[in-house]
């Protein structure tokens, strides 16, 4: 089961990500823009997920994906259940796709190799 510093680990060693505190809690940027964020427990992380797909997929797996009520609802974001994982590199394509969601194209077209088991 991946944990929290899985997490921090694959986040941080995708392209020019930085950590920042925020809301008393660790978030994963690139560009400025957060695509990953641990929860109060560290055993759930929010990440970027544009509206339309969170339904299907958290219809398709509700035990790993879910909305933090009254927040995430009005975010391009969802939570993924750490427990729920099948290991590390489920977790890092996760991360992966979170991250060139918001990385900006610049260093985005500079990573085209970049995919969710290994950066080419």
């Amino acid at each position: 089961m991946p944990t929290a510093e899985d997490v921090r680990a694959i986040a941080l060693s995708l392209p020019e990500t930085l950590e920042k505190l925020a809301w008393g809690r660790p978030t994963f940027r690139v560009g400025g823009k957060i695509f990953a964020s641990l929860a109060d427990d560290d055993t759930s992380m929010g990440v970027k997920c544009p509206k339309e797909e969170r339904a299907e997929l958290i219809a398709a797996e509700p035990e790993k994906f879910f909305l933090r009520p009254g927040h995430d609802d009005n975010y391009d974001f969802m939570r993924v259940r750490l427990a729920a994982l099948e290991g590390a590199d489920e977790l890092r394509a996760i991360l992966v796709d979170s991250w060139r969601q918001v990385a900006p194209r610049k260093i985005a077209d500079a990573h085209p190799g970049l995919a969710g088991t290994a950066e080419a």
